[in-house]
């Protein structure tokens, strides 16, 4: 059975946040609070037909496509970062952690969309109220798992934490599968939800020190099933991997 996400209240997103550690928002909610229109939100989504295959997977796969650029987020102002690898230490990721992975950037059309300015400007207001204003280094990945491999593995890592303050998990659109479901749980004791988002812009954000979470394997249903995302983690004081080596 698929369980609906326990949306919260749009404009108590933050309290929510940090009395249970992660918020459902509903494409409603997430477009009334950043505020974008509908429209300016699924015009974004055509940019997931133009992802390059991740061709640093471990297990052999190759059900995951992706772009990802960095930005730092301070008073008002989004600006680019210079194109870097994305690193993450052995710790939080034990299946791809410690090397320089070089994906290709997001497409200059697609950060430059006022939409997706809105997305970034919104969340870095939610950290601040969480935890003081301050620049907030932001990386963004654009996902596309697809069932090329008869499954497809969205967070083939498993359960885990990112080694950032915050991760923001949009989905941009679901077709012709099966699977996906979302899975919380509390890092420091045994509580948990579950839930499959299955609204085009619909979000979880997530408190990475309080919360592990993990999407399911996803199935085909019909030829060319596929689920795409919009990853943003923030983090303060640095990217991941600043006094790593290039």
């Amino acid at each position: 059975m698929t369980l609906a996400p326990p949306y919260c209240s749009p404009q108590h997103v933050p309290q929510t946040l940090a009395q249970q550690g992660y918020a459902a928002i509903s494409p409603q909610g997430v477009a009334l609070q950043a505020p974008c229109s509908p429209e300016a939100l699924a015009a974004l989504c055509a940019a997931w037909d133009d992802l390059p295959p991740d061709t640093y997977l471990k297990d052999g796969g190759k059900y995951r496509r992706r772009r990802h650029s960095c930005f730092v987020v301070e008073g008002g102002q989004v600006r680019l970062s210079p194109h870097r690898a994305h690193w993450q230490p052995l710790a939080y990721n034990a299946l791809h952690g410690g090397m320089q992975r070089w994906f290709e950037p997001v497409l200059p059309s697609t950060r430059d969309n006022p939409a997706w300015r809105a997305l970034l400007l919104w969340l870095a207001q939610v950290a601040d109220a969480l935890r003081g204003p301050r620049p907030w280094f932001v990386e963004a990945h654009q996902f596309r798992i697809d069932t090329t491999d008869g499954i497809g593995r969205p967070t083939p890592e498993g359960a885990h934490r990112d080694g950032v303050d915050f991760v923001a998990v949009f989905l941009v659109g679901r077709s012709g599968i099966k699977g996906g479901e979302t899975r919380v749980f509390d890092a420091a004791g045994p509580g948990g939800v579950r839930f499959t988002l299955s609204e085009p812009w619909s979000l979880l954000l997530l408190d990475d020190a309080r919360v592990i979470h993990e999407t399911t394997p996803i199935q085909p249903l019909e030829a060319g099933g596929h689920r795409d995302t919009l990853v943003l983690t923030l983090r303060a004081g640095g990217f991941q991997g600043d006094s790593v080596p290039t």
